[in-house]
């Protein structure tokens, strides 16, 4: 090769490495928002992508060094150059071909040799990453780890582990500072250099880049959010010291958190059914954005949203089953809309059942009728009219418990999963049946199993898989088309409302007396005084107090079934009967002094509650109307309030939507 190929070549090298000093430091510069899809493990690929650059940067200097030099040899040109890039070797092969007039079995042997040296160094820096030496004992640790079962280590990012065995499977038996011994995963070491160590961690990943970091197995990572309801998620990623007890105990799997679901619930109304069941106002406050007027059918417009679906919860699967130090007082699926982000509408919840002879099978009644309680029901509409592409149904399995030994309470996630509702090219996703496997962790977990000792114990074998695959958690859903009536109901309710199917008519009754309210009965729209209305004002209530809300429908079953056929025909003399059974049913109970607090998952509470409303509702069948029992002495009711009657819209309407 002249001297004029050597300058050229070496004057292209300091072109390359100045283009990768440029990239080096873009990429220094970008942050994990700047992405456009998500990216797991972010921090840990950034750094690897850096120090590849820097090493092809240092290549590049050196191959640019030896060209400009007189006495280079054609062998080392052919090697730095292969070192360099695919691109600067192909040149030089070719360059190879002129020179040596077209010796293929020279060339060829030539290629070999320098493959056969390359497999070799790429073999090499595998090692020295993966630290498959095994002369190299102390290793520096890239992460936190949280121990998954039993014979685990747990450790802090920045520890130094003394490795005592290096298994094959990739878990290594490891000894911390403090004497404790323990299986590790390599994945989560370096090589520990005293003097270099500082430069092979990311020292720019601090708090302010990583708020909260839960690393699993899966080498997953919770970074920080900027959403209305992240403290919720903070405090049930944060707060575990019952769960990590529980966990250490064999009590629960690895993969339980608390619920997130929960923890946002516990937050306030704006995820609650009552507030999404109230009407929205406009940005100018000035009008009803999803209550609208039709004069010619005196009624409220129908509004079809961008998702109006049923869907069906049919069973779980697998669910692991919790230890006999905690008790579990509910089995349930809480169920939302969700962007991946954000949760988009309330919070909706399924009580699911079971039978002891097969306790990790949750089934839930595809159609509550008669008695049956609507926290049964799964059966759910959903609505919204939420623009994001990323939108779908997150579920989220929980357990309510109470540790017998402290008699503490606690709600967990027993795994979560995520359904789409549109592809990427904006068309939903059809109607059938879905099984849709659980995740563990949070709904911002990614990579956590719910039981890791079932997946990584399992074979490599295909037939061994398939086994582990139907062991895995598993949540059986069917989502399902509207027919012309279902469709016409949905249109009449909010925009965005999650909830079940078997008062879906007693929500279109308020819904309707809500419009003749406010949009009818009102002499003037820009009048805002209270309205004196007793079912405005007290109806959302009934959705936090299910066995109230069974209550209502029972007794407006009872007496539908007296109307005849004529009767139900005319929309106002069914919303003035409904009026009668509700002033005669729920409204006297809702003010009970009697009548326990409602309490989640209490069962001598929840059985109390449902004898003193059968009790109530029998003694108004016989008497004919509640009127003598809220005038008899033998019952006692909260002080009269006036926000009892008085409906004050422009406090309970939405001003913003979620």
């Amino acid at each position: 090769m002249d001297l004029v190929k050597k300058k050229n070549l070496s004057q292209r090298c300091l072109e390359l490495k100045k283009s990768v000093d440029e990239n080096a430091f873009t990429l220094q510069n970008l942050d994990k928002s700047d992405e456009p899809a998500p990216v797991g493990n972010y921090h840990q690929r950034k750094e690897e992508e850096e120090k590849q650059l820097l090493k092809l940067s240092q290549q590049l200097e050196k191959l640019a060094s030896i060209l400009s030099r007189e006495n280079v040899t054609k062998g080392s040109i052919v090697d730095e150059k292969r070192k360099a890039s695919p691109k600067m070797k192909q040149e030089n092969e070719i360059e190879e071909n002129d020179d040596e007039g077209g010796d293929e079995e020279s060339t060829e042997d030539e290629e070999e040799e320098e493959e056969e040296e390359e497999e070799e160094e790429d073999d090499d820096d595998d090692e020295s990453k993966l630290g498959d030496d095994s002369t190299v004992k102390h290793f520096i640790t890239l992460g936190d780890f949280t121990a998954q079962q039993e014979g685990d280590l747990t450790f802090k990012k920045g520890e130094v582990l003394l490795i005592i065995d290096k298994k094959s499977d990739g878990w290594w038996l490891a000894k911390n500072s403090q004497g404790e011994s323990g299986l590790v995963p390599k994945t989560y070491l370096m090589i520990y250099d005293k003097e270099g160590v500082s430069q092979e961690t990311s020292d720019e990943e601090t708090e302010e880049d990583i708020e909260v970091a839960d690393e699993t197995a899966g080498g997953a990572e919770i970074v920080k959010r900027t959403d209305s309801h992240w403290s919720a998620v903070k405090k049930a990623i944060t707060e575990n010291n019952t769960l990590d007890a529980l966990t250490t105990m064999g009590a629960v799997p690895a993969g339980f958190r608390p619920s997130t679901l929960a923890q946002l619930l516990e937050e306030g109304v704006q995820f609650r059914a009552p507030y999404f069941l109230q009407p929205e106002l406009t940005p100018s406050n000035l009008a009803f954005r999803d209550l609208v007027w039709n004069s010619e059918k005196s009624t409220i417009q129908p509004r079809p949203t961008r998702i109006s679906l049923i869907l069906t919860l049919w069973n779980c699967k697998a669910i692991p089953f919790p230890g006999l130090s905690i008790q579990v007082l509910s089995r349930h699926v809480r169920l939302c809309l969700f962007d991946g982000n954000r949760v988009l509408s309330n919070i909706h919840t399924v009580r699911a059942t079971w039978q002891p002879k097969n306790p990790k099978t949750w089934t839930f009644s595809p159609r509550v009728t008669g008695i049956l309680p609507c926290l049964l029901d799964g059966d759910c509409f959903v609505r919204s009219n939420s623009p994001s592409p990323d939108i779908g149904i997150l579920f989220e399995l929980g357990i309510t418990y109470i540790r017998n030994s402290t008699g503490e309470r606690g709600e967990l996630s027993c795994g979560w999963a995520f359904q789409k509702l549109f592809d990427s090219s904006g068309i939903p996703v059809p109607s059938k049946t879905y099984e849709l496997l659980l995740n563990g962790g949070t709904p911002y977990e990614k990579g956590v199993e719910v039981d890791p000792s079932i997946s990584r114990k399992a074979s490599i074998g295909v037939f061994h898989q398939m086994v582990a695959l139907r062991k895995q958690p598993q949540l059986l859903v069917k989502l399902r088309s509207l027919n012309t009536r279902s469709k016409d109901i949905l249109n009449l309710l909010p925009e965005v409302l999650i909830g079940s199917m078997c008062y879906i008519h007693l929500l279109l009754f308020y819904r309707q007396i809500l419009g003749d309210a406010l949009l009818k009965d009102r002499l003037n729209m820009q009048n805002a005084d209270l309205i004196s209305h007793p079912i405005l004002t007290t109806f959302p209530k009934l959705m936090e107090q299910p066995d109230v809300m069974d209550a209502l429908r029972s007794a407006w079953a009872e007496k539908e079934s007296t109307l005849k056929r004529s009767e139900k025909r005319d929309q106002e003399f069914l919303k003035s009967v409904f009026t009668l059974v509700y002033h005669d049913s729920v409204f006297p109970l809702l003010h009970s002094l009697l009548l326990p607090e409602y309490r989640w998952a209490e069962e001598e509470s929840e059985g109390t509650r449902w004898r003193m409303i059968a009790n109530f509702l029998k003694q108004n069948r016989e008497r004919e109307g509640a009127l003598s029992s809220l005038l008899s002495s033998e019952t006692l009711h909260k002080a009269f309030d006036i926000t009892e009657i008085a409906y004050d819209f422009l406090g309970k309407a939405q001003k913003n939507s979620p």
